[in-house]
């Protein structure tokens, strides 16, 4: 499978100026999947260059003609699915049956909502004094740089260009260092489809030099960036040297509250899928399970069985339902939360180490792992990013809402339970961007995505993401307002 490797910039791939590259390493087996060219600061100027060049007849082609060729890369997408979940499969270690049956759909219908949404994102006409017409136009902002996360790339590559290009901007995007594969084969299929040179850029790169020459280039108008809060912090010092707009989809420590009456088989899956798909490596998982006290044994005994049950194995293989979780250095980390939880005095219910067997001894394996932890805990609040979540009890509904929001994240979480009232209520008390009920992790190109607090600002998809990467002009019209002159002369 050929494997694009080289910077995108006006419509061609090119080398690194420097020439430097950078491996790319498969996660299963430890060995190198390609070189790709390291974008440096000087690559980014030639980008932004590109994009800046390019913007003034993006921004003026008919919307219409904007949708269609975004539609045009969903059908490619599609047409080259198969290709797609495998490079994503090697690269980020996510099992195939996974990329095959979510990522590559979800990613082409992503490209397909903003294909639809170009021509009908309008702006509006406001009531104003009589005799004046006032109408509010929606102008792109301009060349936008977004800074891909390295745990859903593919997919994630969508939520950023499908709103940014539907809106009229051009894009410098950086894909993550570890998993850029994905994203460079879009860009391929971009090229392949016919949107003009420059309209997209993609210059990978370290997050240190490359990333932050495009969160301070002073002609980037807009940074959408997805990640760690820490990192976000600093990309928002970054950003203030020509004040651009900042949209960050940051850290998580998703509580996932289980009631007394809720359907419990419905709950046990769904939580195994919100803490255990894509290796827990979602900002969005639900790390946090609270049980109510009286079902809390019962749960626990069909959750573990569950756990026991899943298979660990080759992404590639059509069977296995986890794979190794992207890097060594996140391996590293989430065992070394397993320590933490330890000294802390948690109680380990299951895994928490690499798994046996020489089968998996080369790849960056964790066990899934569950354990019993004080609300207090580190792990309680600090976000592991792996296949492990805490577990901890609740006496009543009161105590349930105030543990879920004991962090200082509000991304996502999610309750299970029978009582319609309660749902809403609940689901309204929780300081959090998203709320799940019985159901978790689900996710749609129109409904918006994004947290509060450390969690970030700003909104993937949706109108909302469509507001986020545009800028509003209010014009003003006397129609046939008499107005008196505000300084009389003799």
């Amino acid at each position: 499978m050929a494997m694009q490797t080289r910077l995108l910039i006006g419509g061609e791939f090119v080398e690194a100026l420097d020439r430097r590259q950078m491996d790319v390493i498969n996660p299963f087996d430890g060995t190198v999947l390609a070189s790709v060219s390291e974008a440096g600061p000087a690559d980014v100027d030639l980008a932004v260059d590109a994009a800046q060049a390019a913007f003034p007849a993006w921004r003026s082609l008919a919307a219409a003609q904007r949708g269609r060729l975004l539609g045009k890369l969903a059908d490619a997408i599609e047409e080259n699915g198969d290709e797609l979940a495998r490079l994503e499969s090697q690269d980020t270690g996510h099992p195939i049956r996974d990329t095959v049956g979510l990522d590559v759909p979800r990613t082409a219908a992503t490209f397909r909502y903003f294909a639809g949404m170009a021509d009908k994102y309008q702006g509006s006409v406001v009531p104003v004094d009589a005799g004046f017409l006032n109408y509010v136009l929606r102008e792109p902002i301009g060349v936008v740089g977004q800074i891909v996360p390295w745990n859903f790339p593919l997919m994630f590559t969508s939520w950023k260009l499908g709103p940014a290009l539907a809106a009229g901007n051009t894009v410098v995007m950086k894909p993550a260092e570890l998993t850029p594969l994905s994203s460079l084969k879009i860009g391929e299929l971009i090229t392949k489809v016919g949107f003009p040179p420059g309209v997209v850029n993609m210059v990978p790169g370290p997050g240190p030099t490359t990333g932050q020459r495009l969160a301070e280039h002073p002609r980037v108008n807009k940074i959408s960036f997805t990640g760690s809060t820490a990192v976000g912090r600093r990309i928002v010092q970054a950003s203030a040297g020509n004040l651009k707009r900042v949209q960050l989809e940051l850290g998580g420590k998703g509580a996932n509250i289980v009631f007394a009456d809720a359907n419990l088989p419905a709950a046990i899956n769904g939580t195994a899928f919100a803490i255990f798909h894509n290796q827990g490596q979602a900002c969005i998982a639900g790390s946090r399970l609270l049980l109510q006290e009286s079902i809390a044994d019962e749960f626990l005994a069909g959750f573990l069985r569950l756990t026991a049950s899943i298979r660990l194995g080759d992404p590639l293989d059509a069977r296995t339902e986890m794979g190794p979780l992207t890097s060594e250095r996140q391996q590293q980390s989430v065992l070394e939360y397993c320590n933490v939880a330890r000294q802390q005095g948690a109680k380990f219910l299951f895994g928490g180490s690499r798994p046996a067997g020489p089968e998996l001894a080369r790849g960056f394996f964790v066990e899934p792992t569950v354990v019993q932890a004080q609300p207090q805990d580190r792990v309680n609040h600090e976000e592991v990013f792996g296949p492990f979540m805490s577990v901890s009890t609740f006496r009543d509904e009161a105590e349930a809402v105030s543990i879920a929001n004991s962090t200082e994240y509000g991304l996502g979480g999610g309750l299970w339970t029978a009582n319609l009232q309660r749902a809403h209520r609940v689901a309204g008390a929780m300081r959090s961007g998203m709320v799940w009920i019985n159901c978790y992790k689900r996710v749609n190109p129109g409904s918006p995505f994004g947290g509060v607090a450390s969690s970030g600002y700003g909104r993937e998809m949706g109108f909302e993401a469509m507001h986020d990467y545009t800028e509003a002009k209010s014009v003003w019209v006397n129609v046939d307002a008499q107005t008196p002159a505000h300084y009389l002369r003799p």
